[in-house]
C-alpha cells in the first residue's frame, strides 16, 4: 500500500471510528437519561419502583431482541443507513414520553392528585419497551463497520476507544439531567426526555452524512486485500461481498450457533451486565436511599463512574489486552470480573459515615466492569470474524440485555420489599459465578479467522 493510500486509509479509519463513538454516545443520551429521571417519575407520577424495574426489564429485553434480529440485518444492508434510522425513532419515542401528561386533556391519565393513573404507566412503560427495540439498531452497525475497516490485531484497542462512547453518552447525560432536577425540581422532568431528544435528531443527520459502509466504497482496498499484501500476496478469507450465500450461511453456523465459545461469551456477558446496570440505571436510587446523598451528588457520582471509572477501564482493559495478552480478550475479562465484583462488595459494605471511599469503589468497580463489557463484544468479533460479528453480538446483547429481568424487575422488587441489602448481595453472587463461567474460555484462542479461511477454502 503505498503511502498516499495509507494516509486516505488512516483518514477514513479514524473518522469512521470518531464518528461511531459519537453517534453511539447520542444513543446512550436517548436511553441513560431515565435512570436520573425515575426518583423524579417515583414523586411527581407516584410510579413504583416495581413498575419502574418493570420498564427496564421489559426494555432491556426487547432490546437484546433487537440486537439480535438487527445484527442480522447489519451484515446484509447499509449499516450507516440502519445506525441513522435508529436514533431518529428512538428521539421521537422519548418526545413522546415528554409529551405523554399532555394526553390528560383526552384521556385520563393523571387522577385528582396530578398523579400517574395506570394508563399513563401503561403508556410510559410501552413507549420505553419500544425505545428499546430502537435502540438495539445502534450497536450492530458499529460492529460491522469496526470489523470492516479495523484490522483483528488493532481491534480491542481501537474498539474500546469507541467503546468509551457508552461512558461518555452516559456520563454526560446523568450529569445534564441530574443538574435539571437539581435547578427546576422533580417537576421538570420531562426536560431530562426532551432535551436529549432534541440533541439527538441533529445527530442523527450527522451520522448519515459521516459514516461509510466499506473501504471499497470510497475507492480503498478491503483488510483482506491490505493484509495479502503485508504478506507477500499470500491468500487471506475473501472480503464478505466476494463469498457467496451458501458460504456466508454456513460461516454464521459454524463460527456462531455452533461455536461454543461464543456461547460462554454469551453467559459471561448476562453476568456481567447485571452488575454494570445495577450501577447504571438504580445508581442514582440507591446511592441517594442507601447512602443517603442528594440526588445532585448521586448524579455527579454516576457519571463520574461512567466517565472516568468506564472510559478509563476500557481503554486501559484494550490497550492490556493488544499489548500483553495477544489480543486475547476473554483473559483480560475474567481479570477485570474479579475486581468489578470484589470493587463492588466492598462499596456495599463501606459505612455512609465514609462515602468518599464509597465513591471510591464505585468508579473502581465500573472501572472493571468496563473492560469485559467492552471486551466481551470484541471477543466475540474476533471469534466470529468480521463475516459474522454482527450475528454473534447479537447473541451476546440477547443474554446482556436479558440480564434486566434481575437488574430491573428482580432488583426493584428486592429494593422495594426487602431493602438494597438483598440487591447488593445477589449482585455479588452473581460477580462470583461470572467469573467462573469467563474463566472456562483461558485457553481459547484470540480470533477464528483460521478457521473461517479453512471453511470458504471448502466451499471454492
Amino acid at each position: 500500500m503505498d503511502a498516499q493510500t495509507k494516509k486516505k486509509y488512516q483518514y477514513w479509519q479514524w473518522r469512521t471510528l470518531i464518528t461511531l463513538m459519537v453517534g453511539y454516545a447520542l444513543y446512550y443520551f436517548v436511553r441513560k437519561h431515565f435512570s436520573v429521571a425515575m426518583p423524579a417519575l417515583e414523586a411527581e407520577l407516584g410510579i413504583t419502583k416495581t413498575q419502574l424495574g418493570l420498564f427496564l426489564t421489559l426494555n432491556g429485553i426487547i432490546y437484546g431482541l433487537s440486537r439480535f434480529v438487527n445484527g442480522f440485518l447489519a451484515d446484509r444492508m447499509s449499516r450507516r443507513k440502519l445506525m441513522t434510522a435508529g436514533l431518529i425513532l428512538s428521539a421521537l419515542v422519548n418526545f413522546c414520553i415528554c409529551f405523554s401528561p399532555s394526553m390528560n386533556s383526552f384521556v385520563n391519565v393523571l387522577d385528582s392528585e396530578g398523579k400517574a393513573t395506570m394508563t399513563l404507566v401503561y403508556i410510559i412503560g410501552s413507549l420505553w419497551v419500544l425505545n428499546g427495540f430502537f435502540q438495539g439498531m445502534g450497536v450492530p452497525p458499529c460492529m460491522s463497520l469496526m470489523a470492516h475497516w479495523i484490522s483483528p490485531k488493532e481491534l480491542a484497542t481501537k474498539q474500546s476507544i469507541w467503546n468509551a462512547s457508552h461512558s461518555i453518552g452516559a456520563g454526560i447525560i446523568v450529569a445534564v439531567c441530574g443538574f435539571i432536577l437539581k435547578t427546576f425540581g422533580y417537576s421538570a422532568w420531562q426536560l431530562c426526555f426532551a432535551v436529549p431528544a432534541a440533541i439527538a435528531v441533529v445527530g442523527a443527520f450527522g451520522i448519515y452524512f459521516l459514516l461509510r459502509d466499506t473501504p471499497s466504497s470510497v475507492g480503498l482496498p478491503e483488510l483482506e486485500e491490505i493484509e495479502a499484501e503485508e504478506n507477500g500476496g499470500a491468500k487471506t478469507a475473501a472480503p464478505r461481498e466476494k463469498i457467496s450465500e451458501k458460504c456466508y450461511k454456513k460461516l454464521v453456523s459454524k463460527l456462531v450457533f455452533k461455536n461454543p465459545l461464543i456461547w460462554i461469551l454469551a453467559l459471561a456477558n448476562f453476568c456481567i451486565y447485571i452488575v454494570r446496570f445495577t450501577i447504571l440505571d438504580w445508581g442514582a436510587t440507591f446511592l441517594t436511599q442507601f447512602k443517603g446523598m442528594e440526588i445532585s451528588t448521586a448524579g455527579t457520582v454516576v457519571a463520574t463512574t461512567e466517565i472516568i471509572g468506564g472510559i478509563l477501564g476500557m481503554l486501559v482493559a484494550g490497550w492490556f489486552t493488544d499489548k500483553f495478552m495477544k489480543s486475547r480478550a476473554h483473559r483480560t475479562c475474567l481479570i477485570c470480573t474479579v475486581g468489578a465484583t470484589l470493587s463492588f462488595f466492598l462499596f456495599w459494605k463501606t459505612p455512609s459515615s465514609m462515602n468518599w471511599l464509597s465513591i471510591v469503589w464505585l468508579v473502581l468497580s465500573s472501572f472493571f466492569v468496563y473492560g469485559p463489557q467492552a471486551l466481551l463484544g470484541i471477543a466475540a468479533s474476533n471469534q466470529a470474524t468480521k463475516h459474522a460479528c454482527a450475528t454473534a453480538n447479537g447473541i451476546l446483547g440477547i443474554f446482556g440485555y436479558a440480564s434486566t429481568t434481575v437488574s430491573g424487575l428482580l432488583f426493584g422488587y428486592l429494593a422495594e420489599h426487602f431493602g438494597w441489602d438483598s440487591v447488593f448481595l445477589v449482585s455479588v453472587i452473581i460477580g462470583i459465578v461470572g467469573t467462573i463461567i469467563t474463566a472456562l474460555m483461558w485457553n481459547a484462542p484470540a480470533d477464528g479467522y483460521e478457521k473461517a479461511e479453512k471453511i470458504i477454502s471448502s466451499e471454492e
